[in-house]
């Protein structure tokens, strides 16, 4: 369970165990164990996403102001030519809320090449002073209205700044205790990625982690950009590949020679580390796609734009959506007291064992409060806001 002060242990356990816990991993995707997803797709996406429905650490509103640094360069950007394609689920793995497929059309845009790193937003916090969501205190008064009515305040020493942590534990453990590998860590954030002891001088052109949506937007306002939907998402990272499951297209993650940092082995106790690493890699570790877009597989999990709706794949059904922004409001049934946004691409934690995160039509949701030492972004930026290279 998280390794926190005192007796406030028991606490957090029952709390988690009860989707009450005060953490920033509303998406415990490394969890999900899909049993039976090939044979009852209904029990499968229920399985997939039970673990995900846990309360993010929400913080006092931010006052602090980002003022746009005028930049309008495409420099470290990838040319994305639109058109249309078929969203939604290639394969036997895919689960409800990525179902029915539809046809989507996109117009051209720009896309950062990697997932934004410590150095780019390095600069950005220079600039701005700006501080994140996990170096805040989390806000009892916001956090109780994403809870169920009548649940207690947690002890002072939970509501503290502090991140989940990935810990690899020293054997095989049941999937169904997310408590045994993720660390509610004092002090992990952007700068310290596995606590306050830590970090990550030496790892600049890494991705940056530990981000919550609204840090993820801070940033964009500031570079002149924003962050891509859902639908924009999945166009690039599928390369020009139609129906294909994986952004390299078909053959298997594991198969042949490293393609994305995912977890190779048994998780959460032997990775095989095939792919070079235990957790995040550099940017352009492993080949890029088609576009020329690297790890849209793999590596840390990337914010979008779009609220999350379970259900909203069915309002597309039969028609073509131009340039869909997502839902116009969050729906998670598993969830009804907290906003959740869409995530894309999977992390160094994947595995078909549980979560399948890197194939390109993987859905993920959070609540935008929600941070940890796999979670990250891109930007975009739309074809008239950009100057040539």
């Amino acid at each position: 369970m998280p390794v926190l002060p005192g007796n406030t242990n028991v606490y957090l356990y029952k709390m988690y165990l009860s989707r009450l816990y005060i953490c920033i991993a509303c998406f415990l995707f490394v969890c999900c164990v899909a049993k039976n997803r090939n044979t009852d797709a209904d029990a499968s996406a229920d399985s997939a996403h039970a673990c995900m429905n846990v309360p993010g650490r929400p913080v006092s509103a931010d006052s602090s102001i980002v003022i746009s640094s005028g930049d309008t360069s495409t420099s470290g950007m990838v040319y994305i030519p639109g058109g249309n394609f078929l969203m939604g689920g290639d394969n036997n793995q895919a689960y409800n809320d990525e179902f029915p497929k539809h046809a989507v059309q996109v117009s051209p845009f720009w896309m950062d090449a990697t997932e934004v790193t410590n150095a780019q937003f390095q600069k950005f916090v220079d600039a701005t002073g700006y501080i994140t969501t996990a170096e805040k205190k989390p806000d009892w008064e916001e956090l109780k209205k994403q809870v169920e009515p009548g649940t207690a305040k947690p002890p002072d020493s939970v509501l503290t700044a502090a991140s989940l942590v990935f810990k690899q534990t020293n054997g095989p453990v049941t999937l169904d205790d997310v408590s045994q590998w993720w660390v509610w860590q004092p002090g992990a954030d952007w700068k310290h990625p596995q606590g306050k002891s830590s970090t990550n001088k030496g790892k600049e052109n890494y991705p940056v982690v530990h981000i919550s949506w609204f840090d993820a937007m801070a940033y964009c306002k500031w570079a002149g950009k924003r962050l891509p939907t859902e639908a924009e998402w999945e166009l690039a990272a599928r390369g020009g590949l139609p129906n294909n499951i994986y952004p390299w297209g078909n053959e298997h993650v594991n198969a042949g020679k490293a393609k994305a940092n995912s977890w190779e082995g048994e998780f959460p106790y032997k990775n095989e580390k095939k792919d070079g690493f235990i957790t995040a890699a550099p940017a352009k570790q492993y080949a890029p796609n088609r576009y020329g877009l690297y790890d849209m597989a793999g590596n840390v999990w990337e914010w979008c734009a779009d609220f999350y709706d379970a259900a909203y794949y069915a309002t597309l059904e039969n028609t073509t959506a131009v340039n869909p922004q997502g839902p116009v409001k969050s729906n998670d049934p598993t969830e009804p007291y907290t906003i959740k946004r869409v995530l894309r691409g999977g992390s160094f934690l994947c595995n078909d064992s549980y979560c399948s995160g890197y194939r390109v039509a993987r859905r993920m949701k959070s609540s935008p409060d929600t941070g940890l030492e796999n979670t990250g972004f891109r930007c975009v930026r739309d074809i008239n806001n950009a100057k040539p290279k």
